[in-house]
């Protein structure tokens, strides 16, 4: 009994996956606290090489509450928090965007200077 269970839920799942396009209504921008970034590295744990926007490379972690929802390559695109006491060198992963939200980054001219890495 618990087998038919599971597997109606399987094929439930599989029903709610929808194959449309993403529509884009709202892009997060970054706070003036706040940089973006590409993921060069994974060091290892929740940790990565991310080379920010302003110049830097910062040695940056995944906080507990995003660990298990926000899985991250390298080559993604994030905003990055730079921590207070050492900002220069590391800070909290707090977003990562889509492919379309990175198109549309890119049309507005906010990804200028990594457009080359892609």
């Amino acid at each position: 009994m618990f087998k038919k269970q599971f597997k109606n839920k399987s094929k439930k799942n599989k029903q709610n996956v929808s194959t449309q396009p993403q529509v884009i209504t709202r892009v997060k921008t970054p706070k003036p606290d706040e940089v973006m970034g590409v993921v060069e590295q994974r060091v290892g744990a929740n940790r990565m090489i991310i080379k920010c926007l302003d110049g830097k490379q910062r040695n940056c972690r995944i906080p507990g509450a995003l660990r298990r929802r926000l899985w991250i390559r390298p080559g993604d695109i994030v905003i990055v928090k730079p921590w207070e006491f050492d900002s220069d060198t590391r800070g909290d992963v707090l977003f990562k965007y889509r492919p379309a939200e990175i198109e549309w980054l890119k049309r507005k001219g906010l990804l200028k200077d990594i457009e080359s890495e892609f």
